[in-house]
């Protein structure tokens, strides 16, 4: 299997205060290394691609993207992949990424979408998937709100139907948030969590599709969740299960 991965870093600036004085910092983070080793220990070929290099990496025709067995976006919002730097600042006419994902999923690709901040409608409906093409190619239906639930306190998934995916899931982590989303009709929900869908899965053309509504890594997946002993193989049933090769 090969895959695409986008998303899941970040810049984080600082400005520090010490009395009259004052000086600023900038550090770089990225949130799925664990998994993307984990993958890789299982064999999965996994391009990364960090949430910064969309500009310059991403896939700009439909053969470069039928290389990959399935796609996963991962706290990216969709504004990355449209306001691009050629369309922005010097106003070309350019290929509309998220369109190539929809023609590769069309076309019996995989995708899954891991939420976060700025995974489905996210912060502030900042992520805005809601009103691109990838409304169409989702399992889910969107809110058109800031759709986080934060819960401080812990909150437990429940396995509602067990199949590959979610087989021998009967005692799950605490997860201290996620994304709400509402299934469509002809999808299957496996897992929910406080009553709102968790990991979802349907068909878009050929191709098969998952949302996963909390983060692969902290802080909406606890410590407790990475450390998990089935961290791991959750995430491959999840892709074997998208794959284009499944």
């Amino acid at each position: 299997m090969r895959l695409l991965f986008v998303g899941e870093s970040w810049v984080i600036h600082m400005i520090h205060t010490k009395g009259y004085d004052s000086f600023t910092s900038t550090k770089y983070e990225e949130g799925a290394t664990y998994l993307i080793q984990c993958l890789r220990d299982s064999g999965i070929e996994v391009d990364y691609m960090p949430s910064h290099e969309v500009q310059v990496r991403f896939p700009k025709s439909e053969q470069e993207i039928e290389k990959y067995d399935a796609i996963v976006l991962s706290d990216i919002g969709s504004n990355t992949f449209l306001l691009r730097n050629e369309t922005f600042y010097e106003m070309k006419i350019v290929p509309n990424a998220l369109e190539l994902i929809k023609k590769f999923v069309k076309d019996g690709g995989g995708f899954l979408m891991i939420g976060g901040y700025l995974s489905f409608t996210g912060v502030e409906g900042k992520a805005n998937y809601k009103n691109t093409v990838l409304a169409d190619v989702l399992p889910v239906e969107l809110l058109s709100t800031d759709d986080r639930i934060e819960m401080p306190q812990g909150v437990h998934p429940v396995t509602v139907k067990e199949e590959n995916i979610t087989r021998g899931l009967t005692e799950w982590p605490p997860f201290l948030g996620y994304n709400r989303f509402i299934a469509k009709t002809d999808s299957d929900v496996l897992a929910t969590i406080q009553n709102d869908p968790f990991i979802v899965t349907g068909h878009y053309g050929k191709g098969k599709t998952a949302c996963f509504a909390s983060d692969c890594a902290p802080h909406w997946g606890s410590k407790e969740f990475v450390d998990w002993e089935q961290y791991k193989s959750l995430w491959i049933r999840i892709l074997q299960f998208i794959s284009r090769k499944s």
